[in-house]
């Protein structure tokens, strides 16, 4: 199934040298304090961005990995701006920031107008993946100052100087893995295999997120060094959780993950039971909301339907691989969703969109970020009966929240799938959950797709609009939730035309052909945006045959009591598409 996409984004390196330095100008103006170390961490990603770029910009024009003079000095300037990070972190916060001169030389000579393709780091923005958890374990792994710190692009850029940093090592490498997602490898050139090679007794500490499915990423880069005469031994990993590699592993790398040293702080272990009061997330929530009468109550992983649903048999299905950590925060004044939202520019755009939207009246009140997690009010709500969707009133209500969301909410640097690549996922999901007959008839409904591509526009897609997402709540009336991370999510929808968000609220809702016009008309009247019908036609076929592949492909990690809600929500999906491939509905 295509569920998964891989975004990226285009930016020029002199774009990124000045936005780092203007970033670091106002950081030094901040008074001590967990918004300033936000910032640093911030700008910290960033510059791991930067690096990134210039290194794969490099990798694409010599085919390997290789030393250079601005590969050396970015790795200079993370390990730098690493050591703020992490002085901040062991101070509390407090304490006053001295910039060292040589970050704003750093800055200068990486100036350039190359222009870069930068991957976003998906443990920052989805997973609540910190540097400070990196440094944590590296603090207590044992290694020295000796030890060779690899960094798998893209995230472990700047994880890997989180690493370094901790254990008073040199400037971190960082090397791409390619080739089949499962069977990854390494390239490396002559100057830099000597250069990790040189010392004959140093360690070795690979720093990435994951593994995911494979773990080819983490294995291919030992898998080299082995090869290069490097004793297993010497192989320290730095991951992003304790669990094993997936279902796609090797044998090989199955035995030497279960033998090697795996150093790992999670998120729990570094924010929710930490010694210092100022490393607590509950801490960082009362100072925006007040004192906490109770501890945080985890919600995440599916356990915001007992909140809200209570009793089992009314549970929506919930897909764990998309899911964000959340907990509720418990005061005087009511209850607090704590939702993480992404560090750096990601939770940024998250909070303004959220301020945005609740000040008009489409999502619950925002309390602020503390540093990632995003604090809501917890409305007093009850989920919608599904006869309130098809109402007139609600209607009107959805048709001014898509249209405020097309005309008002910027959409993220990483766009999304074009409309031929939309189509070829609905054939591939289409074909291996329904068959090649039904392919064959879906490949006839979206043969005129590509007369569209001229008429698409790309905005900030809402893209779950599920009825479970959508609360009553009194005289505040329809409340959207879930409404920020989904056009910037890491499946391959990314942002879409509005008709995106229409086509689905018509196959999630059961609208009517007027019902679905009405709606229509209520986008344009809040946006100006008339959606062509023949375009929401071939949405709805895409959008259905992506939450097939969505739903079908959450089975394998879901838990037993899960399998059959995601069963039945594939199923529906499966139907309402054939009825479409057979001429039926809308």
């Amino acid at each position: 199934m295509l569920v998964y996409g891989d975004p990226k984004w285009r930016e020029s390196a002199d774009a990124l040298c000045d936005a780092i330095t203007e970033r670091l100008r106002a950081i030094e103006h901040q008074p001590p304090g967990l918004d300033r170390h936000s910032a640093l961490v911030g700008v910290l990603l960033s510059a791991g961005e930067l690096a990134q770029g210039l290194s794969d910009s490099e990798f694409e024009s010599l085919g390997a990995d290789e030393t250079s003079a601005r590969r050396e000095n970015s790795g200079v300037l993370l390990l730098g701006l690493a050591r703020l990070v992490a002085k901040s972190w062991s101070q509390g916060f407090s304490g006053p920031l001295a910039l060292p001169s040589r970050v704003w030389a750093l800055l200068q000579e990486l100036r350039a107008p190359l222009p870069l393709s930068i991957k976003g780091a998906e443990g920052y923005a989805f997973y609540a993946l910190y540097p400070e958890a990196y440094m944590e374990a590296a603090r207590h792994s044992g290694l020295g100052a000796k030890t060779v710190v690899v960094g798998i692009r893209s995230i472990g850029t700047s994880l890997s100087a989180a690493v370094a940093t901790a254990i008073g090592a040199r400037s971190p490498v960082t090397l791409r893995p390619v080739g089949h997602p499962f069977r990854r490898t390494i390239e490396v050139g002559a100057r830099l295999s000597r250069q990790l090679l040189k010392d004959a007794t140093a360690d070795f500490a690979i720093a990435d997120e994951g593994p995911g499915l494979s773990g080819s990423s983490f294995g291919g880069v030992a898998d080299w060094l082995l090869e290069h005469g490097v004793g297993d031994d010497r192989i320290h990993f730095f991951p992003g959780h304790r669990g094993d590699p997936g279902s796609q592993a090797s044998q090989a790398h199955r035995e030497r993950w279960a033998s090697r040293p795996r150093h790992v702080v999670e998120m729990d272990d570094l924010m929710l039971g930490a010694a210092p009061s100022a490393h607590r997330l509950a801490t960082w929530v009362s100072g925006l909301v007040g004192p906490l009468t109770e501890p945080l109550q985890d919600i995440s992983g599916g356990a915001w339907r007992r909140a809200l649903y209570g009793d089992h048999q009314a549970w929506p299905p919930a897909d764990l691989r998309f899911e964000r950590r959340k907990f509720l925060a418990h005061t005087a004044d009511g209850a607090w969703l704590v939702k993480f939202a992404g560090l750096g520019d990601a939770g940024e755009r998250k909070l303004a969109n959220a301020r945005l939207l609740a000040e008009n009246g489409f999502t619950p009140p925002v309390a602020g970020l503390c540093h990632g997690f995003l604090v809501q009010k917890w409305l007093p709500a009850r989920p919608m009966a599904p006869g309130e969707f098809r109402r007139a009133d609600f209607i009107e209500h959805l048709g001014r929240y898509l249209g405020f969301r097309a005309r008002r909410l910027s959409p993220p640097a990483t766009g999304g799938a074009s409309l031929g690549e939309l189509s070829e996922m609905a054939l591939v999901n289409t074909e291996e959950a329904l068959g090649a007959a039904a392919a064959s008839r879906l490949k006839e409904r979206l043969a005129d797709a590509p007369d569209y591509v001229r008429v698409v526009r790309p905005v900030d897609t809402d893209n779950r609009l599920h009825s479970w997402e959508w609360l009553v709540a009194g005289e505040l009336g329809f409340i959207k939730t879930d409404a920020l991370d989904h056009s910037a999510a890491h499946d391959l929808i990314g942002c879409q035309d509005i008709a995106w968000d229409i086509a689905a609220a018509a196959v999630e809702f059961e609208l009517s052909k007027q019902e679905a016009a009405d709606l229509s008309a209520a986008v344009l009247q809040e946006s100006s945006r008339a959606v062509p019908a023949e375009l929401q036609a071939i949405l709805e076929i895409c959008y259905l045959a992506f939450q097939l592949g969505l739903w079908s492909s959450a089975k394998p990690a879901a838990a037993a009591d899960e399998v059959p809600r995601l069963e039945a929500a594939a199923s529906r999906y499966a139907t309402r598409l054939l009825r479409r491939l057979d001429g039926e509905g809308s």
